[in-house]
C-alpha cells in the first residue's frame, strides 16, 4: 500500500507542471471578477450619481444625475463597438487593433493574455466599468451649466481621443506599460484624465452665474453621504478587482484602499477644523474620496502602513488644492474634480513610484516592483514620465473634444436656462415640493 501511495504521488507530481502551464478559466477568479464588475458599475449608478447630485443646487439635481446615467449608456455601447478592441487588442505602441470590435472573436473559453484565468468577455466588461465612471467624473466639473446634448456628444469624442489611447498605453501593452509605468487601478487612466479634463472643461465653459457672489451651497448633502458610501464600497471592486484574481494581492489592495480613505477623511477634517473651527460633513466625504482616488494607482503595490501615509498626503494636498489654490486661481470647477481626482491621481501615481514594495506584487510570473523606498530611482522617474504624458495628452485631447462638440452644438446653456435650472431646461422635469 505504501508503495502504491508513493507511485501515485509521483504520477501526480508529473502532471502538476502540465496543469500549471495552462490553468484555464478559474471559477473562483471568475466569481470574484463578476462581483467586482458589479461593484464598479454601482460606483457610477447610483454611487457617483448621488454623490454629485447631493452637491449641486436643487434645480440641477436631476440633470446632474442624468449625466451619470448617460455616461453609463453611451460609453457602454461605444466600448462594445470599438472601445475595448482599440484599448486591449493588438500590440501597437500607441493604439490597439480591431480584432475585438463588437466583442467578436471571443468564445466561451477565450481568455485575454492580460487576464488568463477569467473569460475575456468578463475582462472586457470589467474594463468597461472603468471607462464609464471616468467619463461620468468629468461632468462634475461643469455641473450647473453644460448642455445635456453637449455632454453626450463630448462623451463620444473624449472616450476615443483621450480614454481609449491612455488605457492602451498603460494597461493594454502600449508604450507606457512597456516603459514600466505602474498604475494598479487608474491613477493616470482614470483620475488624472478625469481631473485634467474637468479643469480644461471648466476653463473653456467659464464660471457659473453668481460664482463668488451668490450662495451656491449644496441642496442635500445627505445624498452625497450616501453616494460616498456606495463609492467607498464599490472601490473595493475597483482596486481589489484590478488584481484580476481572488488572491492575496486583491486583499492587500482592498485593505490599502480602506485605510487610505479613512486617513484622507481624518486629515482633511483635521485641517478644516483647524482652519475654519468646525469639521464639515462635505469635508469628511471629500477627504475620503481623495484618499480613495490617490491610493488607486498604488493599492496593489504597497503595504498597509504606506497606504496610511498616502491617504494622509491625499487629505492634506487635495484639501489645499480644492480650497486655497482654487480660490486664488479663480477657476470654477463645480464639484472639485481637478482638486480631488486630478491632484490625487498625480500624487498617487508618483507615490506608487516611491512606496512600491516588491513583496506585495511578486508572483510566480516574476519579481515584484520596487520604488524609491527600496532604492529603485528609475521606477520613480518612469512614474514622472507617465504623469507628464497623461496630463499633456489629456489637456490637448479634451480641448479637441470640446472644440469638436461645440462645432455641432453649443456647450453651455443660455443665461435664462441656467437661472431656470437644468432639470427643467434640459429635461422638462423638476423635483417635487
Amino acid at each position: 500500500m505504501r508503495r502504491l501511495l508513493v507511485l501515485g504521488c509521483a504520477f501526480a507530481a508529473t502532471l502538476a507542471p502540465a496543469c500549471a502551464q495552462e490553468p484555464g478559466i478559474d471559477p473562483a477568479d471568475t466569481g470574484f471578477m463578476i462581483a467586482s464588475t458589479a461593484l464598479v458599475l454601482m460606483m457610477t449608478i447610483p454611487g457617483l450619481a448621488l454623490f454629485y447630485a447631493g452637491m449641486v443646487r436643487r434645480k440641477n439635481l436631476l440633470a446632474t444625475m442624468a449625466q451619470s446615467v448617460a455616461a453609463t449608456v453611451i460609453v457602454s455601447l461605444l466600448w462594445f463597438a470599438l472601445g475595448y478592441s482599440l484599448a486591449f487588442s493588438g500590440d501597437g505602441a500607441w493604439i490597439g487593433g480591431f480584432s475585438r470590435a463588437f466583442l467578436t472573436g471571443m468564445g466561451v473559453d477565450t481568455v485575454s493574455p492580460l487576464a488568463k484565468t477569467i473569460p475575456e468577455m468578463l475582462f472586457a466588461a470589467y474594463q468597461m466599468t472603468f471607462a464609464v465612471i471616468t467619463v461620468a467624473l468629468v461632468g462634475g466639473a461643469v455641473a450647473d451649466r453644460l448642455k445635456f446634448g453637449a455632454f453626450a456628444i463630448f462623451s463620444l469624442f473624449w472616450l476615443f481621443i483621450v480614454y481609449v489611447p491612455s488605457a492602451h498605453w498603460v494597461w493594454g501593452g502600449g508604450f507606457l506599460q512597456s516603459l514600466g509605468l505602474i498604475d494598479f487601478a487608474g491613477g493616470t487612466v482614470v483620475h488624472i484624465n478625469a481631473g485634467v479634463a474637468g479643469l480644461v472643461a471648466a476653463l473653456m465653459l467659464g464660471k457659473r452665474q453668481g460664482f463668488g457672489r451668490e450662495n451656491l451651497a449644496p441642496f442635500d448633502l445627505s445624498l452625497a453621504v450616501v453616494g460616498t458610501g456606495l463609492l467607498w464600497v464599490g472601490w473595493f471592486g475597483f482596486n481589489g478587482g484590478s488584481a484580476l484574481s481572488a488572491g492575496s494581492r486583491a486583499v492587500f489592495a482592498i485593505v490599502a484602499t480602506h485605510l487610505s480613505a479613512c486617513t484622507g477623511a481624518a486629515v482633511w477634517s483635521a485641517i478644516e477644523w483647524t482652519h475654519r473651527g468646525k469639521p464639515s460633513v462635505l469635508g469628511m466625504i471629500s477627504g475620503a474620496v481623495a484618499g480613495l482616488g490617490t491610493i488607486t494607482p498604488a493599492s496593489g503595490f504597497v503595504l498597509p502602513w504606506q497606504a496610511v501615509l498616502i491617504g494622509a498626503a491625499a487629505g492634506a494636498l487635495c484639501y489645499f488644492a480644492s480650497t486655497t489654490v482654487k480660490a486664488r486661481l479663480g477657476y470654477d470647477d463645480s464639484l472639485d474634480v481637478f482638486g480631488v481626482h486630478g491632484v490625487g491621481g498625480v500624487l498617487g501615481t508618483l507615490l506608487a513610484g516611491v512606496f512600491a514594495t516588491a513583496a506585495v506584487s511578486e508572483s510566480a510570473a516574476g519579481p515584484g516592483v520596487s520604488g524609491l523606498w527600496e532604492g529603485d530611482v528609475r521606477q520613480f522617474a518612469v512614474q514622472v514620465v507617465g504623469v507628464v504624458v497623461t496630463v499633456a495628452w489629456c489637456a490637448f485631447g479634451t480641448w479637441v473634444a470640446l472644440k469638436a462638440t461645440s462645432a455641432i452644438v453649443a456647450l453651455r446653456v443660455s443665461g435664462d436656462e441656467e437661472r431656470e435650472g437644468l432639470d427643467v431646461s434640459q429635461h422638462g422635469e423638476a423635483m417635487g415640493v
